[in-house]
């Protein structure tokens, strides 16, 4: 009776283990790790942090072959270890917003349309995916995700300048889209040749935004009709208003306001832009400390032209960068306290520059 016991228990063994093996067969697999999976993805707080790094030499010349080895990175002052690098070329999600207000009419916007459609079909790499706003006085997303460059350069060939530059709001838009993106690397270009005069969204908000993303921000600004900015050492007069101005005066710039930046355009006595720049009787003109404001954090940079045929190699000069750029990445030292915690990338080589994203937010 034992012995027909243990063998009852040994056989009904053997069957669970068999029912075991058929169900765990019939599951579906784990899906595969997708390129964007949340461990190679900047995620403020969390496991790894992603610093997309471009390193040049005195003469602006990118410098290729560096490794791993030649880096030292510090966040909030201490060293940190590198845990991921890469020198390779990786795929872009990359989203292009273009100044259409009126004072792109004309040479400006065929010049645009000709140099983002050279970036998009000749500079680019086939895969890399592309989105395409335009704005006046409001953001208008022309085109969504695609890899079609035909459906960009359609889109472009539509566009009809008129109206103001809602450039913040059109930045605070874009760049969770971007961020969207389903490429590690995440980038915005912003093509504008005036000040921001219709947005809702502040300058101090749009660049918290772009903080807490990992977007690569880039802009270039047309600023043909200028000359060299003027430096002042002594303290420029307050602007000539023309009409009372009932107190407290609106501040901002939002739609239905008249916005303080308005009182340096010509009929209001010009005005004087950030960091001490007089720029004489053009307050509409592109505000170069505000992109660089918004664009420096992010790892990106501004540009500023003096003619629109400069648009295209001013165009080049990204395509290349975004190519070149090393991926470093290390684990996350802190915890979500929602605080901005800095990123100084240095090299050992102190003769080459190097320039990357300045910090995250813990959330």
């Amino acid at each position: 009776m034992m012995h027909c016991s243990r063998h009852t228990v040994a056989l009904l063994s053997a069957l669970v283990a068999v029912l075991v093996t058929t169900l765990w067969g019939q599951q579906a697999p784990p899906p595969e790790r997708a390129p964007n999976d949340d461990a190679f993805r900047f995620r403020s707080g969390i496991e790894l942090i992603n610093v997309t790094t471009t390193v040049s030499d005195a003469s602006g010349r990118f410098v290729a072959g560096l490794n791993k080895s030649d880096f030292l990175v510090f966040e909030d002052d201490r060293p940190v270890e590198i845990t991921h690098f890469s020198a390779e070329r990786v795929p872009v999600s990359l989203g292009i917003a273009l100044d259409t207000s009126g004072s792109m009419a004309g040479d400006k916007i065929r010049e645009a349309e000709a140099a983002l459609n050279r970036f998009t079909f000749e500079l680019l790499d086939k895969d890399d995916e592309m989105f395409l706003y335009r704005f006046s006085n409001d953001p208008t997303l022309l085109q969504g995700w695609t890899t079609d460059r035909q459906l960009i350069s359609r889109a472009l060939g539509r566009i009809t300048p008129n109206g103001g530059t809602a450039l913040y709001d059109t930045i605070a838009e874009a760049v969770p889209l971007a961020a969207r993106g389903r490429f590690q690397k995440k980038a915005l270009l912003i093509i504008s040749d005036g000040n921001d005069t219709s947005s809702r969204a502040e300058v101090r908000d749009v660049k918290q935004q772009i903080r807490q993303s990992e977007v690569l921000v880039y802009a270039i600004g047309i600023d043909g009709e200028a000359s060299a900015p003027v430096r002042r050492s002594a303290p420029l007069p307050p602007p000539r208003v023309p009409f009372p101005v009932p107190l407290p005066f609106p501040p901002g710039g939002g739609r239905g306001r008249l916005p303080l930046r308005s009182l340096a355009s010509p009929q209001f006595g010009g005005g004087q832009g950030g960091n001490g720049v007089w720029w004489g009787g053009g307050g509409e003109r592109v505000n170069v400390a505000a992109l660089r404001d918004m664009t420096d954090d992010s790892g990106g940079r501004t540009e500023i032209v003096r003619n629109a045929r400069d648009l295209d190699p001013a165009t080049v000069g990204i395509a290349d960068e975004l190519s070149k750029q090393y991926y470093i990445g290390y684990q996350a030292t802190g915890k979500r306290d929602s605080r901005w915690h800095s990123i100084r990338v240095e090299l050992k080589n102190s003769a080459y520059r190097v320039r990357a994203r300045r910090g995250y937010i813990a959330n």
